[in-house]
């Protein structure tokens, strides 16, 4: 729609804003998550990434003795060290221990879908889904189909980003229409003003998105708040500032208290999005062996998670997060949130590790050169680990990355690719 393309001055400044509102949806998508925006980084653009290598570590005086034991870590169960003999062996126990890491791993339960609402557009419809990912949890969702399907067809998971933004979740991929200023905003400075899920479903694609615990839907929302309601679309600009603070401030109660359950808020999240997979395999639009996801940002933390973990993804696209580990320890710490951290997974596997047992499927990751949320070095070491994996299997062609000269975003220049890439492999 007209009120939904990217206007350059408008994009200017939203970027060159330095109000709380901007910081609460923040471009680098991984906002430490305290209430406080003094904590809060644009973490997008190069004089923020120089200032910050050359400021004291994110842990002041314990760096170097972090460094040191960091130094331990050898991740004995990377494909790439001597522990397992062939592909399938290291993908067996490396899903299993980052689901045993996890702790939250609930019986399996059928998705019993309920659809809520339907709208029609010209070249596609929308479904709002509601569907069991456990037995704790119905998980609200939309569900773009094309018009004119003679077949099957192939599917994406479209997983949202962070943002600093927890009142939406699903929405920040889709082109409403019509889109609340907040999202339009959003889109602009996420998606260069073109939500993923809308131009993929035109391009044929069935699309699911849903909303991430503790996002959207699935906000927290405190007692002395109920009585702002829960419909956003009745919130005042004030509104949704205070009650993103409160949810944003929530976030560390809510990872202490599933640490008291022995559980993880990453590992609901990654066990979702799976499930995810499991309801759209039902669909009789949808081809099964012909499923991918996408995701920017935390979009990209949940795509790669997605992908390493879920046999039935058959090709992905990681967005804006990508980095070994060790030279983010410096000062890549306080830019992520809570959700990106799974506690005891580096003993074992890095995070191009996790990703690499996507392997043999195709894999592409998209890396912004100036993006401050990770250490260059950091970001090259990580695609030529995901490439020692794919050419160790023999299948380097499998694996594409690519880098862009830009902040933190999955603009349109990515997306374009990105797209041709899945046309080419699911299509």
């Amino acid at each position: 729609m007209e009120n939904n393309q990217v206007n350059r001055r408008r994009f200017l400044q939203i970027i060159g804003a330095g109000s709380a509102a901007v910081f609460a949806m923040n471009p680098a998508g991984s906002l430490a998550d305290s209430g406080s925006a003094a904590n809060a980084s644009p973490g997008n653009d190069v004089e923020t990434m120089l200032s910050r290598q050359s400021s004291s570590p994110d842990i002041g005086s314990f760096y170097p003795t972090i460094k040191e034991l960091s130094e331990y870590n050898s991740y004995p169960y990377s494909f790439l060290n001597d522990k397992f003999q062939t592909l399938e062996e290291f993908k067996s126990a490396g899903r299993e221990k980052v689901l045993e890491l996890y702790g939250y791993r609930p019986g399996p339960v059928a998705p019993d879908a309920e659809v809520v609402e339907q709208i029609e557009f010209d070249d596609y419809s929308r479904e709002k889904v509601i569907f069991s990912t456990s037995e704790y949890f119905r998980v609200p969702a939309y569900v773009h189909i094309p018009k004119g399907l003679t077949g099957r067809a192939p599917a994406i998971v479209d997983l949202h980003s962070h943002g600093g933004m927890f009142l939406y979740g699903k929405e920040k991929v889709i082109d409403m229409q019509p889109n609340d200023q907040r999202m339009i905003d959003y889109h602009i400075v996420n998606y260069e003003g073109r939500p993923t899920t809308t131009e993929l479903v035109r391009r044929g694609y069935v699309v699911i998105s849903i909303d991430a615990f503790m996002f959207g839907e699935r906000r927290v929302m405190m007692d002395e708040d109920l009585s702002y309601g829960w419909d956003r679309s009745a919130y005042s600009e004030e509104d949704i500032n205070y009650l993103n603070g409160r949810c944003r401030a929530k976030a560390n109660t809510m990872v202490k208290s599933l640490i008291y359950t022995g559980m993880t808020w990453p590992g609901i999240v990654s066990w979702d999005d799976m499930r995810s997979v499991d309801y759209l395999i039902t669909r009789p639009e949808v081809d099964p062996d012909r499923i991918g996801c996408i995701g920017v940002s935390f979009g990209g933390w949940r795509s790669l998670f997605l992908a390493g973990l879920d046999e039935r993804i058959s090709a992905a696209c990681v967005s804006g997060f990508m980095s070994t580990v060790k030279p983010m320890l410096r000062n890549h710490i306080d830019t992520h949130s809570w959700v990106h951290f799974v506690p005891g997974l580096h003993r074992y596997l890095d995070i191009p590790d996790v990703v690499s047992m996507m392997a043999p499927k195709p894999l592409m990751v998209q890396q912004c050169r100036r993006d401050g949320l990770f250490p260059l070095e950091g970001m090259k070491e990580s695609v030529e680990k995901i490439a020692s994996v794919y050419q160790k299997e023999g299948v380097a062609d499998q694996f594409e990355e690519r880098f862009y000269d830009i902040n933190h975003i999955l603009n349109v220049e990515m997306q374009d690719e990105a797209f041709d890439w899945f046309d080419h492999h699911l299509k």
